[in-house]
């Protein structure tokens, strides 16, 4: 995958389309805290209400189509250090290193959007193997396994969290072993 074809943008309410792509598919939203989306007029009132004052929700593309999303979101007053990372790609694009660019991308970003920004979070359930790996060729250090910890799709779930500082550097591809 050409990284030059992968972008980061916010979402325009022209994105509804591609967004409903793959925000309807079960196999995508299984890990996130939002329900899957089935029609253009949730998939518009999702981008308008949500993904637009979102203070830092973007867009993933492909020759800047909508393929998927990733959030920073910020604490407030005395945890505002610290902010919450969450991502998803349509199914189809799975294994194909674009979240890993993306999340670089918005690592990047989100530390000069919020200079008071020390660290990310992430929290991935067990069993979401594909994300904690993306996590990991990123360059953010899995800190621990928190039992039945969060609660998603009417389970609680047993939960890894991941940090990154801002002290961190961002694994580059020729830094990654690539025999793996």
């Amino acid at each position: 995958m050409e990284k030059s074809r992968i972008s980061v943008r916010p979402f325009k309410l022209s994105d509804a389309e591609d967004f409903l792509t793959w925000a309807s598919d079960d196999q995508v939203t299984q890990y996130l805290r939002w329900n899957t989306i089935y029609t253009i007029e949730e998939a518009l009132k999702y981008i308008q209400e949500v993904a637009i004052p979102h203070p830092w929700r973007r867009s993933i593309c492909l020759d800047d189509r909508s393929i998927g999303y990733i959030s920073i979101k910020p604490e407030s007053g005395s945890d505002r250090h610290r902010a919450h990372v969450g991502y998803a790609i349509s199914s189809e694009y799975w294994g194909q290193g674009i979240v890993t660019v993306a999340l670089k991308i918005a690592i990047s970003s989100a530390f000069k959007a919020f200079p008071f920004l020390v660290r990310l979070e992430a929290l991935v359930e067990e069993e979401n193997k594909g994300s904690q790996r993306v996590l990991e060729k990123v360059g953010f250090l899995k800190e621990g396994f928190l039992r039945k910890y969060g609660y998603n799709k009417g389970k609680i779930r047993d939960m890894i969290i991941y940090s990154f500082l801002v002290t961190d550097n961002i694994w580059l591809p020729e830094d990654s072993d690539q025999d793996s």
